[in-house]
């Protein structure tokens, strides 16, 4: 399963990439995670659908500085990632 999740809000600026990519590590998901242009930050997951599916839910409420507002979700196709890494 792969979904890409673009999360609005304060959540730039409050460690959501860092602590993303701690959680993706303990749940065993692949991806990526970074900073957009707009002040939103997208997350390109991988995994389990169970574990997928849990990365989603924490990042309706990100961090605990982070105030998110508003969250997508969008099925993606695989990119076959290895790792979860935050991109710049």
């Amino acid at each position: 399963m792969a979904v890409e999740v673009r999360v609005s809000g304060r959540v730039q600026g409050v460690s959501f990439r860092w602590e993303a990519q701690q959680r993706a590590e303990r749940l065993g998901v692949t991806g990526w995670v970074r900073n957009e242009p707009d002040g939103s930050v997208a997350v390109h997951v991988e995994g389990p659908g169970a574990a997928v599916e849990t990365m989603v839910d924490w990042c309706r409420q990100g961090p605990a500085y982070a105030r998110v507002e508003r969250v997508t979700v969008a099925d993606v196709a695989d990119t076959g990632d290895e790792e979860f890494r935050i991109r710049f």
